[in-house]
């Protein structure tokens, strides 16, 4: 039996937000032995250099425990562990599997199995809040959003990392060859799930771009909304604070 893919474009999941959730888990639970790997190669290792900037973002944050949500096989949460030892942390996605994968990177880091979309804190648990390539896979951005500026402190700062879809030409040009191309084809000969991909080579050109991902954010309520292109604009961090 072939299992449910989930849907890449944003402006579908809207009426089938559980079977999204759904599938989106059950391929990142698939894929969570060679994740790592492929992250590194697919990036030539310049991922690295993007999750040091937003962690470095987070220091605008008042003192606090932190909260890596989609943190997948916690790379981001070890970052943040090594800048900021003295904080309470805590890593949180809904693929068990891809947490389990990364418990060694941050021992000390709290491991939660949760939906970002229905987050099991109380109002103002966090004064900080990164999310590193998590955001596109989720079923309703809006919500999430909502859910980030409930847990955070008045203050407290959101950054996220992200493959937004690119509004440049030249960027626009290369993310269409790449995600055509090169994510499936090598994604999948590594990983041996072509689908799994497939799929997330789609939903880049599916989602946000960073300026519709920051109007989102305002939306939601967040204040001091900043976003910077990385890398020729191939990814962005976006931050943003909840009004105090």
């Amino acid at each position: 039996m072939t299992a449910p893919s989930p849907i890449a474009e944003r402006s579908e999941r809207s009426d089938k937000k559980e079977e999204h959730a759904d599938a989106v888990r059950a391929m990142f639970d698939r894929i969570a032995p060679t994740y790592d790997a492929l992250n590194h190669i697919m990036s030539a290792g310049i991922d690295r250099r993007w999750r040091s900037r937003a962690v470095a973002d987070l220091g605008r944050a008042p003192p606090g425990p932190v909260l890596d949500l989609c943190a997948g096989t916690m790379d981001l949460t070890a970052l943040v562990a090594r800048a900021y030892p003295e904080r309470r942390l805590v890593a949180a996605d809904f693929a068990a599997e891809m947490l389990e994968r990364g418990k060694d990177k941050a021992p000390q880091a709290e491991r939660v199995v949760a939906d970002a979309m229905n987050l099991p804190f109380e109002a103002g648990s966090f004064s900080a809040v990164v999310c590193g390539f998590g955001i596109r896979n989720v079923a309703d951005v809006a919500r999430v959003a909502r859910e980030v500026r409930r847990v955070l402190v008045p203050g407290g700062v959101f950054v996220t990392l992200e493959l937004f879809r690119p509004a440049r030409g030249v960027t626009r040009l290369f993310h269409e060859a790449y995600a055509r191309h090169v994510l499936p084809a090598v994604g999948g000969l590594i990983s041996g799930d072509r689908a799994a991909y497939d799929y997330l080579a789609r939903s880049m050109r599916g989602f946000f771009t960073r300026n519709e991902y920051e109007a989102a954010l305002r939306a939601a309520g967040f204040e001091g909304v900043v976003g910077e292109d990385q890398t020729l604009g191939i990814s962005a961090i976006v931050s943003a604070s909840a009004p105090r």
